[in-house]
This record gives C-alpha cells, sequence and structure tokens, in this order.
C-alpha cells in the first residue's frame, strides 16, 4: 500500500512540518496561559466564597450573640414576674429549678439589696455577693441603679469557671434582683464554623488543588486542607513571602518536590492560597496537541488534493465519508464507527477516532465511578431530534427507577424518554426547586437539570433522596419533643412565627398551659418509664382535641401548651375551652396490660389580645392554671 507521504513528499513536506511545528507550539503556549488564567479565576472565586462564608459566619454569630443576649434578659423578666405573683417560691428550690426548666435556663439567683445571694437554683451559691469575684462585679451597678437591665458576655462563671452567659435586673418591687445564666451551647458551635480548618474542609474535594492561609507577618501556614503544612513556615515548603506579594495573578512553584501553580490573595492580615499540581494543571495540553496535530495532518491531506487527481479519489471522497461519520457522531450517534482503508494515514485516522469514541464512551463509566466513590449517584443524558437514540450513562437506570427492559425501552426513541422525564416533573417538591418525587408510593427524590442549545439537550439527574430525608429528620428533631411527638419550645416558636405572620387568619385564639396533675404519683409508683406512657396520653388526648385548628407543644417535664385559633367567635372558643375543662378529671391511661391509671390535668387559657405580648399571655394562662390547680386540690379536700 502507498502512503501519501511518498506521493506528496517533494510538495507539502517541508511546509507541512513547519507549519505543524508553529501552530502547536502556538496553540500550546496559548493553552499554557489559558489553564493559568483559569486557575487564577477558580481561586479567585474560591476565595471570595471563603471570604464571604467567612463574613456570613460573622454576621450568624453576631445575631446569635444578640439573640441568646435577648432570650437571657426576657427569661430575667420572666423569672421575676412569676415570683412576684408567688413570693413564697422564693425558697422553694425545688420548685425554682422547675421554673428553670420550663424557661429554658441553667440557673436561677436571687440578690437581697446587698447584693448577696439568698435563693435559687443552686444553695451552693447562697451568700456569694457581686465582689466575690470578677464576672460577678459586673453587676454591682445594680445597687446604684435599680432601672438598670444588664446582660454580660459570656463569659467564665466564678464558682466552676465554666462559659455562661449572665442576665440580671431587679423586680418591679425592687426588693430583689433576679440572675439567670444560660450556656451558650449555639453561639459556641456557630464559632467552630469560623475556624480555617472547617471552611478548608469545605473546599478540600480535589487531591490535585490545595488550599492554604498563611499569616502574613510570619510566613506560618495557620491553616491547609492538609493537615501535615499546618503550622510550618512557607520557607520550609518552597514558598516565599516575596513571591507572594510580587506574583499576584499566580506563579510556577516547586512545594515538597512537586511542581506547581500558585496563586494568593490578601484578606486582611493573612495570605489565602490555591496550590495546584502541574500535572493536573495542564494534564488535558497532551490530548489537545495530539488531537490537533491529527487534524493538521488531516488539513495536509486535503491541501494535497490540488497537487493530483489520484489523491482527489482517494483523500477527497474519503474526506467526505469520514465528515459524514463525524456529524452523525458528532449529533450523539456514538455507535457509529469509522473505518477507511484507502490508505495508512487514513487507516490510522480511523483508528484513532475510533479508539476516540471509544474514550468518550469510556469516560461515562469513569465519571460514574469517580463520582460513586464520592458517595454522589449522578446520571448524564443526551438527545436531540437528529438521533432517535438517547445516551445516558449507567447510573441513570437506576436514580430514574427503571429496570433494565424499560431503560433500553426508552433509549430506543427520545420522544418515549423525553415523555418520561415530563412526568417526573409532574410531581415537584414543594420549596425545594428542580427537585421531584418519582413515586407516591415510595420516598425518592431526585434533582433534574437541563441544558438545551439548538435542540440538543443535556441533562443531569442526581439522587438526593438520602439529603432530603437527612433534612426532615434534622429539622423534626430540632422542632419536635422526642418523648411525646408534640412540637417542642422551639417548634411551638417556629409555628407560631409562621401563623402570626397573617394574623387576620387566625380568628378569634387562645393559649391554653395544661399540667398534669398525675404525674409525680405515677412516676413514684410505677416509675418513671410509667410516667412517660402517662405523659404520652396526655400528649395525644392534647394533640387530637380540638374542632377547629390547634397546635400542641410540650413545655418541658409535665407542662404542654396548646393553642387553639380559626375559631368564628369568642363564644365558640370559649365553648371548645370549656370542652376540655370537662374532660379535666374524667380521663384515663393505660400504662401496662393490666394497670389504668386516672387522667387528669390542670389547666389555664388566655385569649389572644392585640395589646398583649406572647409572654404576657403565657403568663396570664399559667397564672390561671396554677389557680385552677389550686382550686380543685381544695375541692378534692373538701369532698374527702
Amino acid at each position: 500500500m502507498n502512503t501519501l507521504k511518498t506521493t506528496i513528499r517533494k510538495y507539502m513536506q517541508l511546509i507541512t512540518l513547519f507549519s505543524v511545528a508553529v501552530i502547536l507550539i502556538m496553540v500550546t503556549f496559548i493553552l499554557v496561559m489559558i489553564e493559568q488564567n483559569r486557575a487564577y479565576e477558580t481561586a479567585v472565586k474560591t476565595f471570595s466564597q471563603i471570604e464571604q462564608i467567612l463574613a456570613e459566619n460573622q454576621k450568624e454569630l453576631a445575631d446569635a450573640q444578640q439573640e441568646y443576649s435577648q432570650t437571657c434578659i426576657h427569661n430575667a423578666e420572666t423569672i421575676s414576674r412569676i415570683i412576684e405573683n408567688e413570693p413564697d417560691i422564693v425558697y422553694d428550690t425545688e420548685e425554682l429549678k422547675r421554673i428553670a426548666e420550663i424557661t429554658e435556663v441553667d440557673e436561677i439567683h436571687i440578690f437581697d439589696n446587698t447584693g448577696r445571694i439568698f435563693a435559687g437554683t443552686h444553695p451552693e451559691y447562697f451568700n456569694y455577693t457581686f465582689d466575690s469575684g470578677e464576672q460577678m462585679r459586673f453587676f454591682k451597678p445594680l445597687l446604684e441603679d435599680k432601672t438598670l437591665q444588664l446582660v454580660q458576655d459570656i463569659t467564665p462563671n466564678t464558682a466552676e469557671g465554666k462559659l455562661m452567659q449572665y442576665s440580671a435586673l431587679w423586680s418591679r418591687t425592687g426588693d430583689f434582683i433576679v440572675q439567670v445564666g444560660m450556656e451558650p451551647v449555639n453561639v459556641m458551635k456557630i464559632t467552630e464554623k469560623n475556624e480555617l480548618s472547617h471552611i478548608f474542609s469545605l473546599f478540600a474535594v480535589s487531591p490535585e488543588a490545595g488550599y492554604c492561609a498563611i499569616d502574613a507577618e510570619t510566613g506560618e501556614i495557620i491553616g491547609a486542607t492538609l493537615a501535615k503544612y499546618i503550622g510550618r513556615n512557607i520557607n520550609e515548603i518552597g514558598l516565599t513571602i516575596d513571591n507572594i506579594q510580587t506574583n499576584t495573578h499566580g506563579f510556577p512553584a516547586t512545594i515538597d518536590g512537586n511542581k506547581t501553580y500558585c496563586v494568593f490573595k490578601k484578606a486582611d492580615n493573612i495570605y489565602l492560597g490555591r496550590i495546584v499540581l502541574n500535572s493536573a494543571l495542564y494534564q488535558q495540553i497532551p490530548t489537545i496537541s495530539f488531537l490537533l496535530a491529527a487534524c493538521l495532518a488531516l488539513i495536509a491531506l486535503i491541501l494535497s488534493h490540488a497537487a493530483t487527481s489520484y489523491i482527489n479519489r482517494y483523500v477527497v471522497e474519503r474526506i467526505q465519508e469520514v465528515n459524514q461519520k463525524l456529524r452523525s457522531i458528532s449529533d450523539g450517534n456514538l455507535d457509529e464507527s469509522i473505518d477507511i482503508q484507502s490508505s495508512l494515514e487514513f487507516s490510522e485516522l480511523s483508528t484513532y477516532l475510533n479508539m476516540m469514541i471509544k474514550s468518550l464512551l469510556d469516560n461515562n463509566k469513569k465519571m460514574s465511578y469517580v463520582l460513586s466513590k464520592a458517595n454522589r449517584y449522578i446520571g448524564v443524558y443526551e438527545y436531540n431530534p437528529h438521533m432517535n437514540k438517547v445516551r445516558f450513562t449507567e447510573y441513570i437506570p437506576m436514580i430514574l427507577g427503571i429496570d433494565a427492559d424499560e431503560a433500553e425501552r426508552l433509549a430506543s426513541d427520545y420522544n418515549l424518554f423525553k415523555s418520561f422525564i415530563d412526568n417526573i416533573r409532574r410531581n415537584p417538591v414543594p420549596n425545594e426547586p428542580g427537585i421531584y418525587r418519582l413515586s407516591e408510593q415510595a420516598e425518592q427524590y431526585v434533582r433534574l437539570e437541563e441544558l438545551d442549545e439548538n435542540n440538543k439537550i443535556f441533562g443531569v439527574a442526581i439522587n438526593v433522596t438520602s439529603e432530603i430525608i437527612r433534612r426532615r429528620a434534622l429539622e423534626f428533631e430540632r422542632d419536635a419533643d422526642l418523648l411525646t411527638g408534640l412540637y417542642n419550645r422551639r417548634g411551638l416558636d417556629n409555628k407560631l412565627a409562621s401563623l402570626f405572620k397573617e394574623p387576620e387568619k387566625l380568628g378569634f385564639s387562645a393559649f391554653v398551659l395544661i399540667d398534669a396533675d398525675g404525674l409525680k404519683a405515677v412516676n413514684d409508683t410505677y416509675g418513671h418509664e410509667k410516667g412517660d406512657i402517662y405523659l404520652k396520653n396526655i400528649a395525644r388526648m392534647i394533640h387530637n382535641f380540638g374542632p377547629k385548628s390547634s397546635i400542641a407543644a410540650r413545655q418541658g417535664g409535665d407542662e404542654f401548651i396548646l393553642f387553639l385559633y380559626q375559631y368564628d367567635s369568642e363564644e365558640e372558643l370559649l365553648n371548645a375551652i370549656h370542652a376540655l375543662e370537662g374532660i379535666q378529671d374524667w380521663g384515663t391511661a393505660q400504662i401496662d396490660d393490666k394497670t389504668f391509671v386516672r387522667l387528669s390535668f390542670s389547666l389555664g387559657y388566655s385569649l389572644t389580645k392585640a395589646d398583649m405580648t406572647y409572654s404576657e399571655l403565657i403568663i396570664e394562662a399559667d397564672k390561671r392554671m396554677y389557680e385552677n390547680k389550686r382550686r380543685r386540690k381544695k375541692d378534692c379536700k373538701d369532698t374527702v
């Protein structure tokens, strides 16, 4: 078989070799510049994200600290009013502990006019004064000005040195000072999110690219995606501050013996850096150069057509055939193969193009394999009107919940596949853009995204079932009481906040506070496990109560809140509350197979009013509940 090289050597050899060499050098240089610029843009974008995360975390921390301070002073006010209404409980440590549990505080301290603790939830602190330590002295100005309401920053307490946040204020009567202490758990968690090690972990997705933070003055590495570099000086690994300051758009460097490309940006007193291995940064250039060389060789063959009719017969016509195959392949028909044997060069070209097509097909499997190792099941599909079949990666059937036969049927006709995708899009998940539920019977969710370019559809499907289920489980654990399944205090606050955004839809409404009367007797007689069953029975009754809308929550211990709303009149609302009063002492709870106990509870209510705050309504209902408890105890004694 004669080679084209022999035929056109005299005319094309020198010019072809020269042209290919020049073009390859130029293109390689341009590609290097493009990759370096891409590395710089990626780094700048990532640095911006890191700075944004830091700013958002700082704002979140400030908001959390402010919210914690407001909650702390609010709890002090609430406890002060409870004690003012029932002065005798100031000497009842157990009752104060119960109030602390209800109001979700860790410590309650009562000071006299001299600044000495004489009552509270922690008797071991009694007789401490505002002069007992630096932390205590913060509140000493209260002795001079009774109008003050002081909230202390998070600080170690005097007795144990544990981090606490305290607030204190005078009672409205001016007889005593109430101080409450709360452990700032949420604030400390948010503070941890500001650590560089945590933030860098969000970007540690590629072993070829790493991130670090360097002290601008000392050159010490204070944070990095690889822990082995933390604490080292940059001079030890092959970097200098001068290089970082001078090369603002990136520079090559040898770090620990590895050739890399580095980009740094100064943020306050640190340098944020992204370091990419050259092997990763320039990995596409050899392939592109090879493909470009093949294309240049093909162009040289086409130019030789002008030399002789022989080349015209065995080159041009074959090129047309190749073009037809490539056009079909570009439309997505990767089943096409190229087999031209008119010359050695075309034979080699056919082999390389077929290898390229096979490589494209293999890349789908490689991508799926890599994503599966990262626990991300992602499928890709592609179709257009010029191809009957649909191309998709191996995870598409699993993600979309179809068997092998159905997958083969859908792949054979893009109209069937398009209709199948359209049916999935008819079941969007509320408040989850781009996410759809695959089946009403099974809890399976998928994210679908498509790119349409000239009727060529490229789509991505991601299985997000575990993420949706996990997030909903976290929301339930956050807002629900684990024992009873009712809302907890946080869940109730969130639900009420949502409802009160549209107060015109609430109708007539009321807060009802409920206290389980018989819990202590059940616990003492049958054990706390049976007491839990007793509480679950009360919770079930509260949850199912009400001819209209209601929200039930457990405050903690044996106390519950029932919010009734959407009643048409105050009379209708009061009738519902009276109906609840009617079953206070007439219920029974089965605590095991053979044992039934009397189920009773005390209650107090407060009709919502525009001129009363949420806390005032709760205090009013709580006061009525205690009055109801005392009255029922008295009636019980009189009856006996």
